[in-house]
């Protein structure tokens, strides 16, 4: 199925496009809550309370690679709407040696600082060991792992959903089956702990990625090795193109990263079993966000594709198309989640302290993943025309100046819960300003190509 066949109705291109991009976030949030299962059950909730106590600066980490893979999927997305091959390899060439050079830069920086890290987010000494242990293992993953989340951004932006869906099913199946196996001892396998998870997505990710490679070159695919080998080169203005769509996005995942890390310190003054159900709560969310984010993303590509094409008319149909589909699928599944929240809780641990907490907050945050969807719509359709400084703006001041302020004043009103409640407040604040900006001023400007 071709979604960049013109003749095809843009809703039934948005389906397709989605089947692959929803089934590949919702493979991402099934391994990272089986993993999250895992460390729970079988290594008990401080396990668990020390791999989740890292993950707001993991998301730190990936933050800058997320906003690449954003700004490339921009750039290749116009120059295949206008199909300018060269173009597409000169972008995925330069892309791929700034995100592994990006990714070694992390390696070195985070494995020696960690330990004061998790210390000045104030980790309980009890599950500090294993979260310092857990933590350096991904680091050492994190240029393979970007990667693979670049190259996958790459092939979205050429519409290209199912073959990174595909190099996922099998990262995604080594680090589900690898992770109790190092936990357990399989096979003769040593006994990891903590850290197993860490090794599992490091193998995972590596087999991925040269099975990718492997794929493309059989193909004779435009973004396959051979073909790519002489653009692997650092490209100053193109990545500064790249850095300039792509930044903003990476800004706002750090931001919102640095956000979670001063709420989680408040969540950790409750005790290890908030923090645990704070994970929980995490995990089940990343489910409820998959179509918010899916559509985000094909929302970005299709209009960067239209302008490319020379068809920028077709911008305002892939907004209208991208929200009344973020309405549907998203609200479904967070009315979904909020009725059998208990029974999702309980997925993740057997403390019926933590299964309650988890439940009651789920209730309360779930909602805003549907104005956190459509607020990414109007983002991501600016985003594909190169407008991103304003969209930022608006995004980083509600992080920063609304999100955890409201968050300390609902924590003496409702307690631990109105640390949560901040969340939906935010993003629905967000919404409003974004939209607001939309219709009111960027409608009315000139859509140009950048490449």
């Amino acid at each position: 199925m071709d979604t960049n066949d013109p003749t095809t109705p843009l809703p039934r291109r948005f389906l397709r496009f989605l089947g692959p991009l929803v089934a590949t976030n919702l493979l991402q949030a099934l391994s990272g809550t089986v993993v999250t299962i895992c460390l729970g059950q079988l290594l008990g909730a401080q396990a668990l309370a020390a791999a989740v106590s890292f993950f707001p600066l993991f998301m730190c980490c990936i933050a800058f690679v997320i906003g690449l893979g954003a700004g490339a999927s921009v750039l290749v997305g116009q120059a295949w709407g206008a199909r300018d091959a060269d173009k597409v390899r000169r972008v995925a060439g330069a892309v791929l040696l700034g995100g592994f050079l990006l990714g070694c830069v992390v390696v070195a920086v985070g494995a020696t600082a960690i330990g004061s890290l998790l210390r000045v987010l104030g980790v309980s000494g009890e599950v500090l060991p294993q979260a310092i242990a857990y933590a350096r293992v991904l680091f050492l993953a994190m240029p393979v792992l970007f990667l693979h989340q670049l190259s996958a951004a790459l092939l979205r932006g050429l519409g290209d959903t199912a073959t990174p869906l595909r190099a996922l099913i099998l990262a995604s199946g080594l680090w589900m089956l690898l992770t109790p196996a190092f936990m357990l001892g399989w096979l003769g396998l040593p006994p990891l702990g903590t850290a197993s998870a860490g090794w599992a997505s490091l193998i995972g990710n590596a087999v991925a990625l040269a099975w990718l490679a492997w794929h493309l070159h059989a193909r004779g695919h435009v973004l396959a090795f051979s073909h790519l080998r002489p653009h692997l080169r650092w490209n100053t203005p193109l990545l500064a193109t790249v850095a300039r769509l792509g930044v903003p996005t990476g800004l706002f995942f750090v931001t919102s990263s640095l956000a979670d890390v001063l709420l989680l310190r408040l969540v950790n003054g409750y005790g290890w079993q908030a923090t645990a159900a704070w994970g929980t709560v995490n995990q089940a969310m990343a489910f409820v966000q998959l179509p918010a984010m899916s559509i985000a993303v094909a929302a970005s590509v299709f209009a960067a594709q239209a302008i490319g094409a020379g068809k920028p008319e077709d911008v305002a149909h892939v907004t209208r198309v991208g929200l009344w589909m973020n309405l549907a699928l998203t609200g479904s599944l967070a009315l979904l989640v909020a009725v059998v929240s208990p029974q999702v809780a309980s997925l993740f641990t057997r403390d019926p302290a933590v299964v309650d907490l988890a439940a009651t907050v789920l209730r309360i945050t779930v909602w805003g993943s549907l104005a956190f969807g459509l607020a990414s719509v109007f983002t991501g359709v600016m985003r594909s025309a190169g407008t991103v400084r304003v969209p930022t703006v608006i995004s980083l001041s509600c992080l920063t100046l609304l999100l955890v302020p409201l968050a300390y004043a609902l924590q003496h009103l409702l307690g631990l819960q109105g640390i949560w409640a901040s969340y939906p407040l935010t993003y629905l604040c967000a919404l409003a300003l974004q939209a607001i900006y939309f219709h009111a001023i960027w409608k009315k400007r000139p859509i140009r190509r950048l490449v």
